[in-house]
């Protein structure tokens, strides 16, 4: 026999529950997007993409050199396996990772009184005179990234993701079957 627990879900429990798959969902496309876009921007034009990374002044020249031709690739690959949803925690912590790298390269450009271009849809380098760097604003956009990445890591694909249908994405209990704060029902015999 099944017993139990006397207390309903609060309504904003549900709501919060069956809405979260979607927010994960969006959080996963909207990360896939830019990186796919950021990647494809750096790919046609390696050589800029290591003069960008080179611009930051953090890497010895050798290993900008390899992460220069490297970062468009990686992006693009994150970005697809997130698009298709395909080891989807894995590659939200390492979108997370490579958000968190990237703020704080660009603070480090702008303590340091640099100005480059953060070279991050392509392009890159020093900055024209006259023209100002937007590190605020790379930073505000980077940080909500990593934000995305930090959601998809701990709460999954989502919908509509090739994890699910592989059976790689643990399935979360129905609601139903979960007492109102979020915990399984316990079964006990009479």
């Amino acid at each position: 026999m099944l017993v139990t627990s006397e207390k309903q879900a609060p309504p904003r429990s549900r709501t919060a529950s069956s809405t979260l798959p979607w927010v994960t969902t969006v959080s996963r496309l909207v990360l896939a997007g830019v990186l796919i876009v950021a990647g494809w921007g750096k790919i046609g034009t390696p050589v800029l993409s290591v003069q960008s990374v080179k611009a930051y002044e953090l890497l010895p020249d050798s290993l900008a050199t390899v992460v220069g031709y490297g970062l468009p690739i990686l992006e693009i690959v994150i970005g697809v396996l997130l698009v298709v949803g395909l080891l989807t925690r894995v590659v939200g912590g390492i979108s997370a990772l490579l958000m968190l790298a990237f703020v704080i390269g660009i603070a480090s450009v702008w303590a340091r009184g640099l100005r480059i271009d953060c070279g991050c849809f392509g392009g890159g380098g020093q900055l024209k005179p006259g023209i100002e760097p937007d590190y605020l604003v790379d930073i505000l956009r980077d940080s909500g990234l990593f934000v995305l990445g930090v959601l998809v890591a701990r709460f999954g694909p989502g919908r509509l993701a090739l994890d699910s249908a592989l059976g790689l994405a643990p399935e979360r209990e129905p609601y139903d079957e979960m007492d109102g704060e979020g915990e399984p029902r316990e079964e006990e015999d009479h």
